[in-house]
């Protein structure tokens, strides 16, 4: 049986009257890409947020590698989610630095056992990983959005995180540099072993990188599924939801091509 590296359960949390997570449970396997799709504003990056230790639950519990993280003190949980690592939505590289700088910047806080000769070959490597070998010395602002995705992402990788989080991490580009943020996904899951979770609405996206698929709705994960059985699913939820996702890439695509 898979080993279970993430466990939210009967997870509840609001802000202010509106209620966002309502009982939500969820297993994420050792290993695995499971894929957490639903419309915007449903509540799938808050379940990030708990998961990372951002934010804690009201009711029920977060687990990562069988440790309880949602009841730790602040720098206990800190040691726990360590070796995890997330791509927010908007890349959130610091302007002020070099694209070297940025990916480095964790292991210059965090790793004081290496040397900068260290630091400069791990950050070249992950650089490489992701096709921006060379670019140590440019600016954020230099970049296009999806290298910026790119450069975050080897931020993410430089440290060799066991679980990652990616959240929307297609949205807003076209369809030839999310298809190659996707590749990028998978073969940072393949170099790395880790286990990950991505927060989507994209559903090219889910198909190209998830092992499982799952359907937040209403506060709850309604639907999850290995991709293949996951389309057959008969819920009247998920056909809307796919049709409406289908709907708005066509959209995309037409305005894309003018």
């Amino acid at each position: 049986m898979a080993e279970t590296v993430i466990k939210a359960h009967d997870v509840w949390k609001s802000y202010g009257k509106l209620q966002v997570l309502k009982g939500l449970n969820l297993d994420v396997f050792k290993g695995e890409t499971l894929v957490i799709l639903g419309r915007s504003g449903v509540g799938k990056s808050v379940l990030l947020k708990q998961i990372l230790g951002i934010e804690t639950p009201e009711k029920g519990y977060i687990e990562v590698s069988g440790q309880r993280i949602s009841a730790m003190s602040q720098s206990k949980r800190y040691e726990a989610v360590k070796h995890m690592g997330m791509l927010f939505q908007g890349a959130a590289l610091f302007d002020s630095m070099t694209v070297g700088e940025n990916v480095a910047f964790y292991l210059r806080q965090h790793e004081h056992q290496l040397n900068e000769e260290e630091i400069s070959k791990r950050v070249g490597e992950s650089l490489e990983m992701v096709d921006l070998a060379g670019t140590q010395g440019k600016m954020p602002s230099d970049l296009s959005g999806g290298m910026r995705k790119r450069a975050a992402l080897a931020r993410l990788i430089v440290y060799r995180p066991l679980i990652i989080l990616y959240d929307e991490p297609t949205t807003g580009l076209d369809p030839i540099t999310a298809a190659q943020i996707n590749e990028l996904i998978n073969k940072t899951k393949k170099e790395l072993q880790a286990t990950s979770i991505v927060v989507t609405h994209d559903i090219r996206s889910a198909m190209d990188v998830g092992d499982r698929l799952a359907f937040h709705h209403d506060g709850k994960i309604a639907q999850i599924a290995p991709k293949e059985e996951f389309l057959k699913i008969q819920d009247p939820l998920l056909h809307q939801f796919f049709e409406n996702a289908i709907i708005k890439e066509q959209e995309i695509s037409e305005n894309s091509h003018g």
